[in-house]
């Protein structure tokens, strides 16, 4: 694999890093900030918005740029962005670096795999992405636990220079090591995008990402405080925690794609779903005690990230029989979908918070993602009744 894949990698752990990284640091940078912990948490929400905007919109905008120079674009908004953030000198300034540093994510995902296949030759494509999206994977085990310790140490500023770093590093790596003659792949217009969003069936799937992804970051983003003030665990014991829940998510991703392979899309999400639920509600219960606490957060990581490889491939099957000549659109709304949930589960969780109190997020989650399992056998229902009026491939996602 050539060298440049790596400086993509990089990219990507960076970016993952930046992203999560956050939702251990909430209570440490509300207290400094002297801000509310629901406005910290909008820090979460407003980030998440930044994505789902710069995936779909600004990968439209710069579809007829050379790929290499939208990635350098890309990557020098992160590191502007992050550095912003490490020497923001007030809550509101740092709400615009996360808003910069969001928009370039979605552009980077939008655009990563499109140059990583374009460094390989094409029966290696598979595997360039896997190893790009290896950077956001490791980002979840080692960066995030990383950067919340580094914050916890040294002052959350420090994490945020810390990730801008790395970035610049992969910016100096990708404009070395990415040749400028990539293939210019067909540029994606927003009519395009558009003419997805008129498929019910489609935004009904949409629906499905945000409300269950959405559910768990009702209560992820409020985590930290949720472990230091009612399980009792000291502020340098999250990243720890965090790195446990990070190794859950590596094996969630990974079992919830074999589970989708194997039982199909709907039958995969329906039971991950109900796990997640289940969960989210026995959080509840298991807070008060640290080792109890500690156990659920092992599971919660494996349901929370398990939902993603079967969400993706029933967009997709639902793509190729609706909007045929749009796939890659679809799949990259509902990447935009994945963080609405997190923008829109951040918000209703700081709401939730600020009137009833922190423990009261874990179960309103667990009604949200209750609400995602309807809408999944709503969906599975409608495949199959499209099945009896002649759709066979339909039936195959169920």
């Amino acid at each position: 694999m050539p060298l440049a894949l790596f400086a993509l990698t990089l990219s990507a752990f960076a970016i993952g890093t930046t992203e999560f990284v956050i939702v251990g640091l909430i209570p440490t940078m509300a207290q400094d900030l002297a801000v509310s912990l629901p406005s910290a948490g909008l820090l979460v929400s407003l980030y998440a918005l930044g994505v789902a905007i710069g995936a779909p919109v600004l990968t439209a905008l710069t579809g007829k740029w050379n790929r290499k120079h939208v990635l350098l674009a890309v990557m020098s908004l992160f590191v502007a962005g992050n550095l912003l953030a490490w020497q923001a000198p007030s809550y509101e300034t740092l709400v615009g670096a996360r808003i910069l540093t969001g928009l370039a994510h979605g552009v980077f995902f939008s655009i990563g795999s499109t140059i990583a296949t374009g460094l390989v030759a094409k029966d290696k494509a598979a595997s360039a992405i896997a190893i790009m999206f290896t950077g956001l994977t490791v980002a979840l085990v080692t960066g995030v636990p990383l950067g919340t310790y580094i914050g916890q140490h040294f002052g959350w500023e420090t994490t945020f220079l810390v990730v801008a770093i790395l970035g610049l590093i992969a910016l100096i790596g990708s404009a070395l090591l990415v040749p400028n003659n990539l293939k210019q792949p067909p540029a994606t217009k927003l009519k395009d995008q558009l003419r997805v969003l008129t498929q019910p069936r489609l935004l009904l799937v949409y629906a499905i990402t945000a409300i269950g992804y959405g559910g768990s970051f009702t209560a992820f983003t409020f985590l930290a405080s949720i472990l230091q003030d009612i399980s009792g665990f000291n502020a340098s014991a999250i990243s720890l925690i965090m790195l446990v829940y990070g190794v859950s998510v590596a094996f969630g991703n990974i079992w919830g794609g074999k589970m989708a392979d194997k039982m199909g899309p709907i039958k995969a999400l329906s039971w991950i779903f109900l796990g997640l639920a289940t969960v989210l509600m026995v959080f509840n219960f298991t807070a008060v005690n640290p080792i109890a606490a500690v156990a659920t957060i092992l599971v919660w990581g494996a349901f929370a990230f398990g939902n993603v490889p079967g969400l993706q491939v029933y967009v997709v099957k639902l793509a190729e029989q609706h909007t045929p000549n749009a796939v890659d659109v679809a799949s990259g709304l509902n990447i935009a979908a994945f963080n609405v949930g997190i923008a829109l589960g951040a918000w209703g969780g700081g709401m939730i918070v600020a009137k009833v109190g922190v423990m009261h997020t874990p179960w309103a989650g667990s009604l949200i993602v209750l609400g995602a399992l309807l809408l999944t056998r709503i969906s599975g229902a409608l495949d199959k009744r499209q099945q009896q009026a002649g759709n066979p491939e339909l039936c195959e996602a169920s």
